[in-house]
Formats: C-alpha cells, sequence, structure tokens
C-alpha cells in the first residue's frame, strides 16, 4: 500500500511517523478557502477533502491522506500569526477563554473516500502579559494555530483540555487514522497470503 500524506508540514510528519507505517509527503496543489468564505466546520472539510483529492488525482492508486485546522474563540477565527507580536496578541485575546480546534482528516484510497472533523476543546488559564511574552519567545509558536504547541510548553497554558483524541490539537488526529487503515491494512495482507 503506497501511503501518502498530503501535507509539507513538520508537525503532521512527525505524527504519522508514530504510526510506524512507510510513508511519503506530496504538497497539494490545491487552493484553501480562507476563514470567513465557509462557516467554520464546512470550510475544514472543503480544504481538508480538496488537498486529498488534488494528491490522490496524481497517486489514483495510492492512500492519500490529508487535513486541516482551524482554531475558533467565540465567532472568531484564528489562524496563524506569523510573528511573535501576534502571536502574544492572539494569547491576549484567549486568555481566560475557550478554544475549539476543528480538524479535518480525509482518506482516499481505491477501496474508500472518508472525510470527518474531529473537535478538540482548550480551556486556557488566565494569562498575565509577562507570562505571554516569556512563553512566545520561548517557543516562538508563529506558525501554530492558536499561537501554541500543545506537545510542548505550552501546555502550562491551559486549565484542561476536552475532546477524544490529543493529536487532533497537533494536527493529524492519529486515532480516527488507525482505524481508517486497519481495514486497508487488512486487505492487504491477504492479498500478499493470496500471492
Amino acid at each position: 500500500m503506497q501511503l501518502i500524506l498530503a501535507s509539507t508540514s513538520p508537525y503532521r510528519r512527525e505524527l504519522m511517523q508514530r504510526l510506524q507505517l512507510p510513508f511519503e509527503q506530496q504538497a497539494p496543489e490545491f487552493e484553501e478557502l480562507k476563514p470567513g468564505q465557509l462557516p467554520p466546520s464546512d470550510l475544514v472539510l472543503r480544504n481538508t477533502m480538496g488537498k486529498a483529492e488534488a494528491v490522490s488525482a496524481l497517486y489514483p492508486q495510492a492512500t492519500v491522506i490529508a487535513s486541516d485546522q482551524l482554531a475558533v474563540c467565540g465567532d472568531m477565527v484564528l489562524g496563524k500569526p506569523g510573528d511573535a507580536e501576534s502571536a502574544c496578541q492572539q494569547l491576549a485575546m484567549v486568555s481566560g477563554k475557550s478554544v475549539d480546534f476543528l480538524t479535518g482528516l480525509a482518506l482516499i484510497s481505491a477501496e474508500q473516500r472518508l472525510c470527518e472533523i474531529i473537535p478538540y476543546q482548550v480551556h486556557f488559564r488566565e494569562l498575565s502579559k509577562q507570562e505571554i511574552h516569556r512563553y512566545v519567545s520561548k517557543e516562538n509558536p508563529i506558525d501554530c494555530a492558536g499561537s501554541f504547541k500543545s506537545e510542548g510548553l505550552g501546555i502550562a497554558l491551559f486549565d484542561r483540555m476536552q475532546g477524544d483524541d490529543p493529536t487532533a490539537l497537533i494536527g493529524l488526529p492519529l486515532i480516527r487514522l488507525s482505524q481508517w487503515l486497519k481495514p486497508l491494512a487488512s486487505l492487504q495482507d491477504s492479498e500478499q497470503i493470496s500471492d
């Protein structure tokens, strides 16, 4: 089974490596819709499936995996901050609030087309200006939606976390992905036995 991750994200690559399956990475040639063009859930599903379909068109016999994520606080979508000042502003805004992470996961193979959102919620502590600046200077989370890395020091910013799959928060829901890949691995095993 040729497995392709439709992403160039180092975070998603690291997560995918946890499954100990051989895979390739391919940048999807797909223009994502921006926040505000659709409701957040619809946007995540469209962007996730669009990435998967773009790579699947190049490798029709492969199993393609894609993911997309949005962070939502109230009615505001939080993107990747891009610089330290914006990261500090974003963390000041979510201080004491809850942020919903909507992580889309898609899998396209010859046998199936699956796409789902795996939600995860983070409840931030009340953060002082000094804590925020210290955190941003130490971890530089400028390429992370919500301006933190839960797999690093960002965990210290929270009161609590709620959800079924903590890897969804990082950007690739491995629990659901493992469930989806299991039947494909079984099918491959049976084909090898019959050969």
